[in-house]
């Protein structure tokens, strides 16, 4: 487990901006269990995740027509339940943080994992999450 004092200003850089927080499995499982899509950032400490995970996924919502249903996000070394029930639903992908995915009716249709986060700019992730919502979000 993180230090809270490290993670909360991670936690907040999404949640200030809308994203609600899953604790739990039981969280995990009525959201993705709702209608419509669900945006999942599983959120992490590292670099790559401040560069240009969350500054993607924030401009992405910030700038597509269409958006999700639900904006959502779990921090992965933290809310260790609720990332564990995630990651029983992004299967057969392996663990990743960070990590964005979007779901639709409750099945996964969109993924970036870790790998193509990395070496990517804020705007790529954006881009690349923008055209996902225009193709399954209403």
């Amino acid at each position: 487990m993180y230090p809270q004092e490290i993670v909360i200003p991670m936690k907040e850089e999404l949640t200030e901006n809308g994203f609600q927080e899953m604790l739990t499995a039981s969280d995990v499982e009525k959201t993705l269990s709702d209608k419509g899509t669900a945006l999942v950032v599983i959120n992490s400490v590292c670099g790559c995740s401040a560069g240009t995970a969350r500054p993607g996924v924030l401009m992405a919502v910030h700038n597509s027509a269409k958006k999700p249903t639900h904006l959502t996000t779990s921090f992965a070394g933290f809310d260790v339940e609720a990332v564990k029930k995630i990651r029983e639903h992004l299967l057969p992908y392996p663990p990743s943080s960070p990590s964005i995915a979007l779901f639709k009716d409750g099945q996964l249709v969109h993924f970036i994992e870790r790998h193509n986060i990395e070496g990517r700019s804020a705007q790529m992730i954006a881009e690349n999450l923008i055209g996902a919502f225009d193709q399954y979000c209403n």
